[in-house]
């Protein structure tokens, strides 16, 4: 019989709506009924494309004997993190300080009031390798809470005192300087290996944030070594099997092999990661020209509308790792390995043989059972262009056979915006405008469905059914972000419009009006036990960071004073932290670039079918100049104050760069605006 969570929209949620474990979704009603229980509650926090989360649900979430267990002594509580991220934030943060550690599936033990007391992550159905089994863990912490409550209050107690202390204030920092983001260039070279372009370490994430923040430092300081490390780190990723060699678009991580051999991937694929990354390609090609930057940027563009995008127009959340490899067996990667028999099979001996060479299939494998992972030469131009893409088309066509990843449907607020200024941008550099309306079919459904008539934030919707939980500081940031991206490129003032109603809510509802410092839950939110405040970047931009650069964008665009005052205000934490650890607040650094570059405000003014219109519009769009604003339309537009004021020249459209609203002589040659934003 299925549980509470069959009600649930989460796809996350409602993987588990048919375990024998009576999960309650967060509410204040479960903790009510362990209040009158007098039991603990248990937390298990997850996500769906999580690997190691499906693995506990079937090892100890669909045991019978486990879940009566559970059920007899607890009350516990699903929690999908992608729809709480303040949920998870908050018990990570417990989680990390007491181990050392964090990851999914999370397991927190608290008290009826929501305190934290034991923790951990996985946990095995029998003990191994030092780690006890999860039986083990459900019967001590029972004990516990049966035999030593006043000790078990104790430590709930100081860990959520502990956990309230940790407030953050960095209004009074000051903002980053030359001398700030030269350390934190200076900390990234001690961090790379020359030899490989990867940052060390066994696990590999992509570094996209730091990314954007190396090309735009280049862009403004001229750093050779800047753009050297920006060109080696896309490489890397792009050539490795991190990057899906047949269908486009980014894997997770990978992970260094310990006997050598190729990277090997954590092969579930997430919106967020796909739409840094293509934003992050299209940026190198406008940089540098690069061709491979120009096809991942496309290819990963295209991925994301092929096979993210739903029914509603807005994109998914992520596809799963796991797929069933054609015998009924769930496997990791099965959708995107090969062997040698199936590229034979496909291809034919002579291309499969070239096919083999080129992706490095081998017969004894890569991976597991004899199949290996996709990866690229390091000199592509040895091959057959033409024979290599035909080979492209035949395994794409033949892998849409296999038997696909679990697709969640679910469509986050901030992950949607990312993509939304991702396709916007991509889309206009290569002349795709295909692209642009993915773009704005997705602004669409993010007024239409998550905004609601005070311009506030829902987090999610599923299938057209917008989620109950209400939006946090990164949905606002990024949801703005998108809009001002689209502003730029489409030249309607609407989307600017729709940006200062998010990022007013940001000044009012997530920032200390005293210290500047921003917090990750709007005020009026549900309560925790902390605040969840967190300026560093992990898989995405933090909602911190992501704020800073959206409020001076618009402040950029509009003249707004207040909202540039609030992004100089935030960006006192990158002063703070980025010449000590600069990996972990890349967009503040991009953000911090900007900053110190003006930024640049270019208006076109001009008829929108001109081709003089078009021809200085793109230029603007293709400048380098870090974080430029560019709004394009007839002079005196009401939509867009950076046009007002800035007539044609002598009859035709003309550029005008500015900063701070105060403009340099216009310019109708396009490539006179180029250099006059090259340096």
């Amino acid at each position: 019989m299925p549980n509470r969570l069959a009600q649930a929209t989460s796809p996350y949620l409602l993987q588990h709506a048919d375990n024998p474990v009576d999960w309650w979704p967060w509410e204040t009603d479960a903790f009510e009924k362990a209040r009158r229980r007098d039991v603990p509650v248990f937390l298990s926090v997850g996500y769906s494309a999580c690997h190691w989360c499906h693995v506990m649900a079937h090892e100890s979430f669909e045991d019978h004997d486990t879940a009566a267990y559970m059920n007899e002594h607890f009350v516990s509580v699903k929690v999908d993190r992608e729809e709480r991220p303040d949920v998870d934030a908050v018990y990570m943060e417990a989680v990390q300080a007491a181990t050392g550690q964090g990851g999914w599936p999370m397991s927190v033990f608290m008290t009826p009031d929501g305190e934290p007391f034991y923790f951990g992550t996985y946990f095995p159905p029998e003990a191994r390798h030092g780690m006890p089994s999860f039986r083990q863990v459900l019967e001590g912490v029972h004990n516990a809470w049966t035999s030593r409550r006043d000790e078990v209050g104790e430590v709930a107690g100081k860990i959520t005192r502990d956990l309230a202390g940790r407030e953050l204030s960095t209004g009074d920092a000051g903002t980053p300087t030359e001398e700030t983001q030269a350390l934190a260039l200076l900390q990234l070279t001690r961090d790379i290996d020359p030899a490989s372009g990867w940052f060390k370490g066994d696990t590999k994430f992509p570094p996209s944030m730091v990314i954007e923040f190396l090309l735009r430092h280049h862009a403004r300081a001229g750093s050779v070594a800047a753009l050297e490390m920006a060109e080696g780190l896309c490489g890397a990723m792009a050539r490795s099997s991190l990057y899906d060699q047949v269908g486009g678009g980014f894997h997770r991580y990978v992970l260094t092999p310990r006997a050598g051999g190729p990277l090997v991937p954590h092969f579930e694929k997430m919106l967020y990661d796909n739409a840094l990354l293509c934003r992050v390609y299209a940026h190198l090609w406008r940089a540098t020209g690069s061709e491979l930057a120009r096809r991942v940027a496309l290819e990963t563009a295209d991925f994301m509308v092929r096979e993210l995008r739903t029914n509603e127009g807005g994109f998914a959340s992520a596809l799963d790792a796991d797929s069933d490899d054609g015998t009924g067996r769930h496997v990791e990667g099965a959708y995107y390995v090969w062997t040698p028999a199936q590229l034979r099979e496909v291809l034919g001996e002579e291309d499969a043989g070239l096919a083999a060479h080129y992706f490095g299939v081998t017969e004894k494998g890569t991976f597991e059972e004899g199949a290996s992972v996709l990866q690229l030469p390091q000199h592509e131009g040895v091959f057959d262009a033409d024979r290599i893409a035909s080979i492209h088309t035949r395994l794409l066509a033949a892998r849409a056979e296999r038997p696909a990843p679990g697709r969640d449907d679910k469509v986050v607020a901030a992950w949607n915006g990312l993509a939304v200024a991702a396709l916007a941008e991509t889309g206009a550099y290569f002349e795709r405008p295909d692209l642009v309306d993915a773009a704005i079919g997705a602004a669409d459904l993010l007024v239409r469905l998550h905004m609601d008539d005070r311009a506030r934030l829902s987090r999610t919707s599923k299938d057209g059914q917008v989620g109950s939980n209400a939006g946090v500081l990164e949905d606002y940031a990024d949801v703005a972000e998108g809009f001002l991206a689209l502003a730029s490129v489409t030249g309607e003032g609407v989307w600017l419009e729709f940006a200062g109603f998010l990022l007013d809510h940001v000044i009012v509802q997530f920032t200390d009006a005293e210290s500047g410092a921003l917090y990750d839950t709007a005020g009026d939110a549900e309560q925790l036990i902390r605040r969840p405040q967190d300026p560093t970047d992990n898989a995405t931009p933090s909602g911190w960071s992501a704020a800073a650069g959206a409020l001076l964008s618009y402040a950029a665009q509009t003249g707004a004073q207040p909202h540039r005052t609030a992004a100089e205000r935030a960006l006192g934490v990158v002063k703070a932290l980025g010449p000590r650890a600069p990996r972990f607040i890349g967009w503040g650094l991009a953000v911090a670039e900007a900053l110190l570059d003006g930024p640049r405000e270019v208006a076109i003014v001009g008829p929108g079918d001109d081709p003089a219109t078009k021809a200085l519009h793109r230029t603007a769009l293709l400048a380098t100049a870090p974080g430029a604003v560019v709004a394009v339309g007839a002079p005196e537009s009401d939509e867009l104050p950076l046009l007002s004021g800035r007539p044609l020249v002598n009859g035709k459209p003309a550029a005008y760069v500015c900063r701070n609203f105060t403009c340099d002589t216009p310019t109708t040659d396009p490539d006179r605006l180029g250099t006059a934003l090259s340096g």
